[in-house]
């Protein structure tokens, strides 16, 4: 199988979605200047250029494209070349409107922005193998090619009655017979239950709640079905290159799509990553995203898109400070990217994206954007041979799972305030605060290669997955478990007690008799810490050790519960107090930070021999550094100890 590596050849790509089709043709060779003058050695071309490659049904207008894939080659610039369905032509919509996704309330999204396909239209799909046909066919051979880019950010949802048809397929080719799905769905609650597959449709907008084991079905439903419309591209694709990689790019932690799954069929894994430069955990908000790319990818990944200043998409869109676009993008290079590349590359002066940020902005060539993206372009030029295709070493892992997130996510849940991204990031921020560098895995992976593995939130497992944690526990490891975990199996069937047995016994719970959420703005005081969103009236077996709320209703019951190398804490400890109790967890098992005594605002991560260090502060900091390093981005020698300015960053070498 192709990889990453097959695209980079021992450099760092950098560049971004190129868009030329939107300027006068006397532009394009500016822009090559410009490239070129930045270090750019790889640009996306064609992501939404379906009608002008297709402006009417099966005309093809490939003419420029031919002109621009030459132009890059003959000025050394390697293309990821995507294909275009991710926005399909009026033309298409007009008609032909079964390709318009349908609302859950029965509206039709029409054309004119993006997005606006049905996943299970055949129509949609036989347009799109055609334009993905004939761009493999005609430019499979071009020496420009570097990878193949399929769509863009899938994420369509689609309730119309051709998707609902495609639904009851898919239902049919898991359950087999009404009466497993009847058992599956809990089909008896409200009266719901199916004699006919007819009957079934999408979870479309009810009177009131819809049933959470269709609505979860649904969601995996959907992910398939766009998985399916990646896999029709990518097999064209391959079959025409079959040594060229191919990727499709992800979006952080969206809902609508097992990343698990669609990993596995990705030569490259890639994603768009967006923090707000106004978030004081934006730094985490990347390194969360980057670590969960990184551990999809089980190696190097890309980073297909971020922002070289400015989004559009906010309330409130702030550029970036000066410096921090160097710096997110060495903080992305040292947790595995060996990609950094940008949307896009000429800030847009029309569309609705015209105040989205370019890497060449509305200020051209001499403005502030243009001159730290060449810096940028030079230091990545300067440490891609020591870095490229070096892989980082992580003894924690957080365990993550969209089926256990989909679960947990129904509208009749205990408390709408519980959120799993906010419960994901709360736990992946005490550990990135405690300096620890952390893989992401499936509650099923191989868990052994970590001394450490957390669990902030998996409301809904498997068996296979409890009996993976309890073997992992049994084998030596240290399992750190959040609250709402193991409730229900993957029907989201609660399990008796509430919580499956054998995680009672493994954390020392003989009962589980009550949840006790919290409101807004209220906590719930513990034995050294103060407790957030959740709390639980818990009855203990035998564990080894406990931490008692303070108190109220649970006084005296546990908060925390220790049995052997088993935790569980039954509420979200305020920030401070969740770093402590994972970093002295962490330390006991014998991980500890790659620096001791980093300050707060500085991330240090080992990656291969190379160690980056980063400074997400305002202020100058000194970070102690034993022996003696090679400052690849100064071409300086380091003993010791380091400053670091405002946003500032060393890659050294022992």
């Amino acid at each position: 199988m192709p990889e990453l590596s097959d695209a980079t050849r021992g450099r760092l790509l950098f560049g971004g979605d190129y868009n030329p089709e939107q300027w006068p043709r006397e532009t394009w060779h500016e822009d090559v200047r410009l490239m070129k003058d930045a270090g750019v050695n790889s640009v996306t071309l064609g992501v939404f250029s379906w009608s002008t490659l297709e402006p009417e049904p099966g005309a093809r207008e490939f003419g420029w494209l031919d002109a621009l894939m030459d132009l890059m080659h003959a000025n050394g610039i390697g293309v990821v070349l995507a294909t275009p369905t991710s926005s399909p032509p009026p033309w298409m919509g007009r008609l032909h409107p079964d390709t318009l996704p349908v609302t859950e309330d029965g509206r039709t999204e029409w054309w004119g922005g993006r997005q606006h396909f049905s996943h299970s239209s055949a129509t949609y799909r036989r347009y799109a193998a055609a334009i993905t046909e004939d761009l493999a066919a005609r430019y499979g051979g071009h020496p420009a090619l570097t990878m193949w880019h399929i769509n863009n950010e899938y994420c369509t949802f689609d309730y119309g009655d051709e998707a609902a048809a495609a639904f009851r397929r898919w239902l049919r080719q898991k359950y087999g017979t009404l009466g497993a799905l009847n058992e599956a769905w809990g089909t008896a609650f409200w009266s719901q239950g199916y004699d006919t597959w007819d009957g079934i449709l999408p979870p479309r907008l009810p009177h009131y709640m819809r049933n959470p084991a269709q609505v979860l079905d649904f969601r995996r439903f959907t992910s398939d079905m766009l998985l399916e419309c990646y896999t029709a591209e990518r097999d064209i694709v391959r079959r025409h290159t079959p040594n060229t990689p191919v990727t499709s790019n992800f979006m952080p932690l969206w809902f609508g799509q097992d990343a698990w799954r669609w990993a596995g069929e990705e030569d490259v894994v890639s994603v768009d990553l967006y923090p707000d430069p106004r978030d004081p955990l934006g730094a985490q908000s990347g390194a969360l995203v980057q670590d969960m790319t990184r551990s999809q990818a089980r190696g190097p990944w890309m980073l297909m898109e971020q922002a070289a200043g400015p989004v559009n998409w906010r309330g409130v869109n702030h550029p970036k400070p000066r410096g921090l676009n160097r710096l997110w993008s060495l903080q992305a290079v040292a947790r595995g990217a060996d990609a950094v590349c940008y949307f896009q590359w000429r800030q847009s002066r029309q569309g609705a994206e015209k105040f989205h940020s370019g890497m060449v902005s509305h200020a051209g060539e001499e403005g502030r954007t243009y001159q730290e993206v060449k810096q940028l372009g030079a230091d990545l030029a300067r440490i891609a041979p020591q870095v490229a295709g070096r892989h980082i070493t992580a003894n924690v892992a957080v365990l993550h799972d969209w089926n256990a997130w989909w679960a947990g996510a129904h509208d009749g849940r205990l408390s709408s305030r519980v959120e799993y991204p906010d419960v994901l990031r709360a736990w992946h921020r005490a550990l990135w605060q405690a300096h620890l560098t952390t893989d992401f895995a499936h509650p099923e992976h191989d868990l052994t290669p970590y001394p450490v593995v957390v669990v902030p939130q998996l409301y809904a497992l498997t068996d296979a997955a409890i009996d993976n944690l309890l073997t992992y526990v049994r084998g030596g490891g240290t399992l750190v478990c959040g609250f709402l975990t193991g409730v229900a199996d993957e029907d989201d069937r609660v399990r008796p007690g509430g919580m499956d047995a054998r995680l009672r016994e493994l954390f020392g719970i003989r009962t589980l008799h009550e949840w006790w959420p919290l409101d807004a703005e209220e906590t719930i005081a513990c034995e050294g810490f103060r407790g957030t969103l959740w709390s639980e009236e818990i009855e203990p077996a035998d564990p080894d050790h406990t931490t008692c709320y303070k108190g109220g209703e649970l006084d005296g019951m546990p908060a925390v519960l220790r049995k052997g190398r088993a935790w569980y804490v039954s509420t979200l400890p305020e920030p401070e107090a969740l770093r402590e109790l994972l970093a002295r967890i962490a330390g006991d098992a014998g991980v500890r930070p790659v620096l001791d005594g980093l300050p707060e605002q500085v991330e240090a991560v080992l990656r291969g021999e190379v160690l980056f260090v980063l400074n997400h502060g305002r202020e100058p900091v000194t970070v102690e550094v034993p022996g003696t390093h090679h400052d690849l981005l100064t071409g300086t020698a380091v003993t010791d100890r380091i400053t670091l300015g405002r946003y500032g960053a060393a890659v050294l070498r022992p």
